[in-house]
Order: structure tokens, then sequence, then C-alpha cells
């Protein structure tokens, strides 16, 4: 018979540690909005370390617990607080050319756990760096063209293109997810439950 003190309180769906980690890991995006934003290009599109807090929140807390991190934190730009890089709010970016690259960090987010909670648990580097590009540049470039095409007069190649001045750093922020997630695995292995 299971110890009622021992049981993890649950609120809802999440237990109260899941609620902890959903709240920490959007803090973390916020916080990596701080240093700003550096806008390249003719797009708008700026440079921003909140993809690396992202693909983090997917590999750490895997799909559940990453999708409602991230989606906490998008509402909180939404109803105004000025979170995102640059002191942008939700609505201010979902009015720019930027719309479809803040819509894919769900999508990412949840690739990103669903697969990392199937290369648990070992979390092999190589195939973490995949889940990790997958999710954090193919899916996130996706949208986000996507909603260049949708919010601008760019032609398909014009919006396809002025991702590629994001891969070098997009591919820095991979490996330094992909890295920090294969520690948090092995020192707390059973972050997320593996099928």
């Amino acid at each position: 018979m299971p110890d009622p003190q021992n049981a993890p309180t649950r609120t809802g769906r999440f237990a109260a540690r899941d609620l902890a980690q959903i709240a920490v890991f959007a803090a973390l995006i916020a916080a990596l909005g701080l240093p700003g934003a550096i806008t390249v290009g003719f797009s708008g599109v700026p440079i921003t370390l909140q993809t690396l807090g992202v693909i983090l929140t997917g590999a750490v807390l895997g799909a559940r617990k990453g999708v409602a991190a991230v989606a906490v934190f998008i509402a909180l730009t939404l109803i105004g607080l000025p979170l995102l890089s640059g002191g942008r709010t939700g609505l201010a970016a979902l009015a720019s050319p930027t719309a479809g690259y803040l819509i894919g960090w769900i999508p990412a987010t949840l690739l990103i756990g669903w697969l990392t909670a199937r290369i648990l648990p070992k979390y092999p580097l190589v195939l973490g760096l995949l889940v990790n590009a997958l999710g954090g540049i193919v899916v996130i470039y996706l949208f986000g063209t996507a909603g260049l095409l949708v919010r601008t007069d760019l032609g398909l190649w014009k919006a396809v293109s002025t991702n590629f001045a994001f891969i070098p750093g997009d591919l820095a922020k991979v490996v330094i997810a992909t890295v920090v997630a294969k520690g948090v695995h092995r020192a707390y292995p059973g972050l997320i439950p593996t099928r």
C-alpha cells in the first residue's frame, strides 16, 4: 500500500515537482531574452538566445512538461509581459514577420521532447544532436519561413534563404543544449518518462 506522505503532490495533471520544473524553464526562456537581439538581413528576424532555451526545455523536460513550459512563457508574453528578446510582447511578435518562429517553438519542443524520450536512458550525443537539430532548427525554420511568406512580400527562395544567416549560431545552440541535456539526464535519470 502506498505511503500517502511520500506520494507526489498533484495539481491537475502535473505533480508539484513538475510544476516547479515548468516554471523554472519558462523563466529560463525569459532570462535568455535579456541579452536582447541582433537583427540581421532584410527580413527583420532577430538572432536571440531564447531558441536555446526552447531546445533545452524539450531536451531536458520532455514533450509534456516542455510544451507546458513554452506555453506558459508564450502566454505570459501574450498578456503583455515584454519577455521576448528586445523587450517585445507576444502580440507584437505575432504581428511581425517573426510570428512563425514564435509559433514554431511549441511543435519544436514537442518533437524534441518526444524523440528525446525514445533515446533515453543512454542519450547518445549523436542522436541528441540530431533530435535537437531536427526540432530546434528544421521545425522552427519551417514555421518561421511560413510566417515570412504570410507576413511579407518575400518569395519562397528569399524567405528560405533568410534562415541561412542563423544556421551557425543555431548549430552552436544545438551543441550546447545537447551537452547540457546529456549531463542532466546522467545526473537525474527518469526526468523524462521513457516508453
